[in-house]
């Protein structure tokens, strides 16, 4: 995939520090998406607060959606 000017700017601009963490965050990101997603797919529907669709509609979003389907959106036990 061809890197657009914008993108080559941005990297030029950024240090090798902020590349280092942009890459840990996007990292942190996915495996928060990929735990949500298991979870919902493995918790019983009775066990989650609202419908699983929504839940993983809302996990899509950034870092905030799974932090606020571990938070927000399972039963306690």
């Amino acid at each position: 995939m061809a890197d657009t000017d914008k993108t080559k700017k941005l990297k030029k601009a950024m240090t090798p520090r902020q590349r280092r963490l942009a890459w840990i965050f996007g990292i942190i990101e996915v495996i928060l998406l990929i735990a949500a997603q298991a979870d919902i797919q493995r918790r019983p529907a009775a066990q989650i607060k609202g419908p699983k669709w929504r839940w993983r509609l809302i996990s899509l979003a950034n870092v905030v959606g799974p932090l606020a389907y571990f938070f927000l959106g399972r039963k306690p036990a």
